[in-house]
């Protein structure tokens, strides 16, 4: 690959040469141009000049984008309504195409079990792994990965680490784009770095990193609107804790499979809990069933809020007491919206803005655009912006309304250090200040706070105060 003289409102690149027994790892925030050179790569970025653009033919890519695409093509083909059952949609053996070639990687990435397991069915870090092996499979030459970490648990991690160095000693040209200085792998034998919309270093891995450092530090966080007008608690009169969720012998699965079973769960509000367990363990399954998203809650012996669930109230009336982020919102974001109407959404638990808002609500959607740094964002169609922006107005949404109890599944998932320590932090200032529960799911341990008081270990079924 051989780029030269790009110029764009968003990316520059003086110049750029890559070459076969080359592994590289770019680095950059999210508003340093990185995203913009995915685009690039992947030929979606118009409106440029350049000297020189010799791009590898045929590259498999890994993107936020593309997993999204994949998800709504599955979606348009969902034949459930014509069918006695749910339709699983394309399973992991008609996915991968050649699955006598994906029996050893398959179980390299623990995914053996899944074959006949359809796409919409897998967890998001197993559709990741899943993306990942297709393009190993069909032969690409050249493998473009945008944060190929995220939503792995820490073996798959080690096993796609383990993956991924074998194949860049082969003729293999791999291309990893991430946001996370923690995430650079030892392997990588060449590192980029954006920074302000341009590639400012490029090169051999030793001479290279000494530049990392001044690129990657945090900001100070601002006064939130989650905080803002709200006593401290030492003005806060000591209130009884209220029980927030009961779930007594909890069980989840689908075609048979079971993802957990005897899952006993107790939380009461200022109960901080983390929850963990690998890809594919239920921890998602287990938000769903919580929220209402699976008809399993039904089925389960589950109260919410002090009622038992299916006793006569409304999925609406439970939601308006929860703030909520995960990897399946996101995806099902997927009608025309502004930023500033998907976070005024979030008053009324709507994908979509369908109800007449006042200049109050405005206002304090704008503020906590504000605080996410996306005010120029406000009237930018929702779809159309990079996956971390999206990412960070979907928080906006659960702030909004300063629910009793918030459920983050894998909220970081794309953003930059600055902006996960800057969520971490607002978490930390909503412990401390006891203005709601938090119910986290996370792979990251850089991401377990202190205020966790208890952990779910959910492949174990184990609790841990």
């Amino acid at each position: 690959m051989q780029i030269q003289d790009v110029v764009h409102t968003d990316l520059k690149i003086d110049f750029l040469k890559t070459e076969q027994q080359q592994s590289w790892c770019f680095y950059g925030d999210n508003d340093s141009g990185i995203d913009s050179f995915l685009q690039l790569l992947d030929g979606r970025l118009t409106d440029f000049t350049a000297t020189t653009i010799d791009l590898s033919p045929g590259a498999g890519v890994l993107s936020f984008y593309g997993q999204q695409q994949i998800f709504e093509e599955e979606l348009r083909n969902d034949d459930s309504d014509f069918m006695d059952s749910t339709d699983p949609g394309t399973t992991v053996e008609e996915f991968l195409g050649a699955p006598e070639k994906a029996i050893p990687l398959l179980k390299t990435f623990n995914l053996e079990s899944c074959l006949h397991t359809g796409f919409r069915q897998l967890s998001s870090g197993q559709c990741r792994k899943l993306i990942i092996l297709r393009e190993v499979i069909r032969g690409s030459q050249t493998i473009i990965l945008q944060n190929p970490y995220d939503g792995l648990d820490v073996l798959s991690c080690t096993e796609l680490n383990h993956a991924l160095e074998q194949i860049a000693q082969t003729t293999v040209e791999i291309i990893i784009l991430i946001n996370s200085i923690n995430d650079i792998p030892r392997w990588c034998s060449h590192i980029g770095i954006f920074h302000n919309n341009r590639l400012t270093h490029a090169g051999p891995r030793d001479k290279t990193l000494p530049h990392l450092i001044t690129t990657s530090e945090p900001t100070a966080p601002i006064e939130t609107p989650f905080t803002n007008n709200n006593a401290s608690k030492e003005s806060q009169p000591a209130n009884p804790k209220k029980e927030l969720i009961r779930l007594k012998n909890g069980f989840a699965g689908y075609g048979g499979t079971t993802l957990f079973a005897g899952l006993n769960l107790d939380i009461f509000s200022g109960d901080h809990t983390l929850i963990c367990g690998p890809n594919g363990c239920g921890k998602s399954t287990l938000l769903d069933i919580i929220t209402g998203d699976n008809p399993k809650c039904y089925a389960n012996d589950l109260s919410l809020f002090g009622n038992k669930r299916g006793t006569g109230e409304s999925i609406w009336q439970l939601k308006q007491q929860m703030g909520i982020i995960s990897s399946s919102l996101h995806r099902n974001h997927r009608i025309p919206s502004t930023a500033l109407h998907v976070v005024l959404s979030g008053l009324f638990d709507t994908i979509g803005l369908y109800d007449k808002v006042s200049t109050i609500q405005i206002k304090e959607a704008r503020r906590w655009l504000a605080w996410l740094e996306l005010s120029p964002l406000a009237d930018k169609p929702f779809r159309r912006l990079e996956f971390a922006e999206q990412r960070l107005i979907l928080i906006g949404r659960a702030l909004i309304k300063k629910p009793q109890l918030l459920i983050f599944d894998e909220a970081t998932q794309g953003l930059d250090d600055k902006n996960r320590h800057k969520l971490l932090d607002l978490l930390d200032l909503i412990a401390a200040d006891k203005l709601a529960t938090i119910l986290f799911v996370s792979h990251r341990t850089d991401e377990y706070r202190p205020f966790f008081s208890q952990k779910v270990q959910l492949d174990s079924y184990s609790v841990c105060c």
